[in-house]
């Protein structure tokens, strides 16, 4: 039931059943007028049936905002993340996580437009989503009221949120009637399955579950090879061609799934403690971070790279909790993107049956210098004893150490 009274919201809308549902119910709980956003983050799906839904639903023409978000999606929150080589639990590179404070960001800036006094989205009440969105309003604007329908409403079952959706004259495709396989979550950066046929980890995804990728043996049997030029940590061109970032990405999206590349089935760690199992995809993602880590390994002072490798796992908790408007982030963002200034120059990759492996790279800026590791005799004075003394110095503790045990 309604808790407070609400006279206009802001509702993230896919234009699929759950949310039309969720618009429905608003009207009817609420009372509130209802204005829809809905976002093209490059899920591959066309959006624009949801503005007839909308207008089916009662929604005001000036009230329904589709918006195309991805150069936005991919410069603004992609790209800074992947600065920083963010991999949740060593694995995850974030796709669906990212997203979420982008969508939040637009439904505050649309409520402030419009004079809404609410926002709402369709996250349920067991997964992570639910808190992404809502540290996001929060975050941006603290006296919001967050409808979370799931959290609220006395749907105990799916056959009766189809029973609802039947009496209100919501459209229901003819799959929607029985139980969906899986739930899906895309954007331009990955594609997320989870939920029924994925639920027993111990059990192997079937193929069809796929839906970025073409299977590592189904891969063709000789390798493409690309190069990616990169200015202070971002990628801006493959195989010398200038691209924007969306339509870089989408060009990796491409080269990853005819290689087989990106896969990953993971066991993860949910933010609200529980563990759940799904079959990620992310083809660009994975080619654009071995790439990245290439350019910085020999552009990167030692001292900056493990620093900046000691911090990713905290970067990457906060990504997937949702604290992206928060200052730790912020300022984690801003020492890491301080450490870019010099990572430019190209790197050469190889994409072949589901790998990535990087092969050669090049830059103004290279901190490598050959004639310092030559096994011949190089240009530059290095006096081999000198080691001698670092060692010892280095030894020096342990030495101290084995002997006082030896006294024992």
């Amino acid at each position: 039931m309604a808790q407070k009274p609400v006279k206009k919201v802001v509702l993230a809308y896919s234009g699929g059943l759950d949310t039309s549902i969720i618009l429905k119910w608003l009207q009817t709980e609420y009372g509130a007028e209802v204005v829809t956003f809905t976002a093209d983050l490059g899920q591959g799906e066309e959006i624009e049936p949801a503005r007839a839904k909308a207008l089916a639903a009662g929604v005001k023409p000036e009230n329904i905002f589709i918006e195309d978000v991805r150069e936005e999606f991919v410069r603004d929150f992609v790209f800074p993340m992947f600065r920083a080589n963010t991999v949740y639990e060593g694995q995850y590179l974030l796709g669906t996580s990212i997203a979420r404070p982008l969508i939040a960001k637009r439904q505050i800036e649309i409520a402030r437009q419009v004079g809404a006094d609410a926002v709402s989205h369709g996250a349920t009440g067991k997964g992570n989503d639910q808190v992404r969105f809502e540290l996001g309003y929060y975050g941006l604007e603290p006296d919001i009221t967050v409808i979370a329908p799931w959290r609220e409403w006395d749907f105990k079952s799916r056959e009766a949120l189809l029973e609802f959706a039947e009496k209100h004259q919501i459209q229901i495709t003819k799959d929607k009637r029985g139980e969906a396989p899986f739930s899906v979550d895309a954007n331009l950066l990955h594609s997320s399955s989870e939920g029924k046929v994925l639920e027993d980890p111990a059990v192997e995804a079937p193929e069809f579950v796929h839906m970025r990728t073409i299977s590592p043996e189904d891969a063709p049997d000789q390798p493409t090879i690309i190069t990616i030029d990169f200015e202070k940590g971002d990628p801006v061109a493959i195989d010398g061609v200038a691209m924007s970032p969306a339509t870089l990405l989408t060009k990796l999206n491409e080269l990853g799934r005819d290689n087989g590349v990106g896969r990953l089935d993971l066991v993860e760690n949910r933010f609200v403690g529980m563990k759940s199992r799904g079959v990620y995809e992310t083809p660009g993602g994975t080619i654009l971070l071995a790439a990245h880590r290439g350019i910085e390994s020999i552009t990167l002072d030692r001292g900056a790279m493990h620093l900046k490798d000691e911090l990713m796992p905290k970067y990457a908790s906060l990504v997937y909790n949702g604290f992206w408007f928060s200052p730790e982030r912020e300022m984690l963002q801003a020492a890491i993107d301080y450490s870019q200034a010099k990572v430019s120059g190209r790197v050469r990759v190889k994409l072949y049956k589901g790998n990535v492996t990087v092969i050669g790279r090049e830059s103004a800026y290279s901190l490598y210098d050959q004639d310092l590791v030559t096994f011949e005799e190089g240009k530059v004075a290095y006096d081999h004893r000198d080691a001698g003394g670092f060692i010892k110095l280095n030894a020096l503790r342990l030495r101290v150490l084995a002997k006082r045990d030896q006294r024992g």
